[in-house]
C-alpha cells in the first residue's frame, strides 16, 4: 500500500471532527440499547476468538477505508470520472484531500503495527517461558488500535519501529488495555522531546522524502518533496525546489513508491535548473512551486514542465 500522503500535522482537530460523520458516526441517530435481561452465557474459546476478531473489524472500519483509498489513489481508479484524486474523494465520499491522506496514513500505521507484531510474536515463540496469557508482551502482540483517534498520533512518526515502541508503551500505560488517543499523544510528545540521533538505515544521501513538521521560516516547505544531500549526527541537509535546508530526521516523511523515489531526484534537478532562470515568468514560477509538492507527475504536469523547459531552452 502506498503510504505517501500530505503532512498530517496540517489536519486540524476541527476538520477531523467535522469529517467523522462521513462514516456514519452519529450518536444522535440511535436510541440507547438496553442490556439483555437474559442470563449471560459463556463462550467457547473458538467463539471468544471469533468475537475478538469481529470486534476488531467493527472498530477498525477506518483501516479498511484507508486501505481502499490507498488502492484507489495508487491505481488512479478515479480517472474515468475525475481528473484528480482530490476531486474524486471530495465528491464521492465528502472527504477533503488531507482527510483522505490521513486515513491512508492511519491504515499504513496499522499495517506497520501488524508487521512488527508478527516479527516480535515469532521472537517470543522462541522463548516459551515468557509466552502466556497474562504476560504484558503477549497482550502487546494481540492489541491493535480500534479507533481512529488512537492512530492519529502514530501517523506523525516516521518509522514502524517508533510506532511500535510508542504503541506498546501506551498499552503499558493503559494497564494492558487498548489505550486512549490521549495516552498515545502524550507518549509521542515525550518521544519527540528526545534528540533523535540519525540512523544510517533511516536516511542516506540521495534518499527522497516529503517534509513535515517544519516551523518558522521553513514552515512554507511542509509538503514539499526533498532529496538528502548531507548527513550529520542530528540533522539532514536537503535540497528543495528553491533552497537548501537543514532539518531533523523527524521532519522527513518516507515516500513509499519505488517509482517515485527513482523519478523525484530528476524532477527536482529540472525544477531547480529552471528556478535559476533570471527572467522566469511569474506563471512559470507558480507552476514549478506547485510541482514541488507533487510526488508523482501526471501526464499533464509532465507536459507543463517540458513546455517550460522548451520555452526557456533549459534542457538536459
Amino acid at each position: 500500500m502506498n503510504c505517501n500522503s500530505t503532512p498530517l500535522a496540517l489536519v486540524s482537530d476541527r476538520e477531523f471532527v467535522a469529517t467523522k460523520s462521513s462514516f456514519g458516526d452519529d450518536s444522535n441517530r440511535f436510541a440507547p440499547v438496553e442490556a439483555a435481561s437474559e442470563e449471560v452465557e459463556p463462550l467457547t474459546p473458538e467463539e471468544q476468538r471469533d468475537r475478538h476478531q469481529l470486534e476488531l473489524k467493527v472498530g477498525q472500519a477506518f483501516y479498511q477505508a484507508g486501505k481502499a483509498l490507498a488502492q484507489l489513489r495508487s491505481q488512479r481508479l478515479y480517472r474515468s470520472t475525475h481528473r484528480t484524486f482530490e476531486a474524486y474523494s471530495q465528491e464521492k465520499f465528502g472527504f477533503s484531500r488531507r482527510y483522505s491522506d490521513y486515513l491512508i496514513a492511519a491504515a499504513c500505521a496499522i499495517e506497520n503495527l501488524q508487521q512488527m507484531r508478527t516479527i516480535h510474536s515469532q521472537e517470543r515463540l522462541n522463548e516459551p517461558e515468557r509466552f502466556d496469557e497474562n504476560n504484558l508482551s503477549t497482550l502487546q502482540a494481540r492489541i491493535l488500535p480500534t479507533k481512529l483517534e488512537q492512530v492519529k498520533p502514530l501517523t506523525s512518526l516516521k518509522t514502524a519501529q517508533q510506532q511500535w515502541q510508542v504503541w506498546n508503551q501506551a498499552i503499558e500505560a493503559a494497564n494492558g488495555k487498548v489505550p486512549s488517543g490521549r495516552i498515545v499523544s502524550e507518549i509521542v510528545a515525550q518521544l519527540k522531546q528526545k534528540p533523535l540521533v540519525l540512523d544510517q538505515d533511516d536516511c542516506q544521501v540521495g534518499d527522497v522524502f516529503t517534509l513535515v513538521g517544519l516551523e518558522g521560516t521553513q514552515k512554507k516547505y511542509n509538503g514539499c518533496f526533498c532529496v538528502a544531500t548531507e548527513l550529520t549526527d542530528l540533522t539532514v541537509t536537503v535540497d528543495v525546489h528553491d533552497a537548501t535546508l537543514s532539518v531533523k530526521l523527524e521532519n522527513l516523511n518516507e515516500i513509499a513508491s519505488s517509482d517515485d523515489k527513482r523519478q523525484l531526484p530528476q524532477t527536482l534537478r529540472r525544477v531547480r535548473r529552471l528556478r535559476e532562470v533570471e527572467s522566469l515568468d511569474r506563471g512559470a514560477a507558480n507552476v514549478l512551486k506547485d510541482l514541488s509538492r507533487r510526488t508523482n507527475l501526471t501526464p499533464v504536469e509532465e507536459g507543463l514542465l517540458s513546455w517550460i523547459e522548451n520555452y526557456y531552452r533549459v534542457t538536459e
